[in-house]
């Protein structure tokens, strides 16, 4: 079983995030997803996140508990929600909006400027997508193949191939990350 945590600010399609993963892993890769959101009362700018659990079986508790995986977008989201990341568990955030505090030698830690990398593709929106990439080729709980099968229905139709780019990217870019970090296992605990 994988529990994931996905959060940042409101409008960095944070909830998009659960929801496409969510779709990708109970359609396309024959798992069992839950999934749930909290967000402040701005709609946006305000703090965001939604959370997965993932497991080969029906899940009995559909709350995650001890995250194995924390994506990060905002400092707020990272100050808040670190702390309960599982030891051994993988970081993952946006290397330009968040400073890690502390040690962060109790989890695997990836940086990554994905929104940046968005903006290079038009609009910084996209930064979801890199995410979603990023996350994807990291963690290995889902595969990409099932990741861009997810995505008609969850983003315009009009935007569908650049969001595919933008998962591409992410995705390439992760698998750089995995290769600089040997000894992480770039599996989610």
């Amino acid at each position: 079983m994988h529990e994931v945590r996905f959060s940042g600010f409101g409008g960095q399609g944070i909830v998009r995030c659960a929801l496409i993963t969510g779709k990708a892993l109970a359609m396309y890769d024959d798992k069992y997803a839950t999934m749930t959101q909290s967000f402040g009362p701005e709609a946006r700018g305000g703090a965001c996140s939604s959370q997965l659990v993932v497991s080969e079986s029906r899940v009995q508790y559909p709350y995650v508990t001890e995250p194995g995986v924390l994506v990060a977008l905002s400092q707020d989201a990272y100050n808040k929600y670190e702390p309960q990341l599982r030891d051994g568990g993988i970081l993952i955030y946006e290397e330009n909006l968040v400073k890690p505090i502390g040690d962060t030698g109790r989890t695997q830690v990836y940086p990554a400027p994905v929104t940046r990398f968005a903006e290079e593709l038009g609009n910084r929106l996209f930064a979801n997508l890199v995410t979603l990439g990023v996350f994807t080729a990291i963690t290995r709980i889902v595969t990409p193949d099932a990741m861009k099968k997810a995505l008609p229905g969850l983003v315009p139709d009009r935007f569908l191939p650049v969001n595919i780019k933008a998962f591409d990217r992410g995705y390439e870019y992760g698998l750089e990350l995995l290769e600089r970090h040997p000894l992480a296992r770039g599996v989610a605990p």
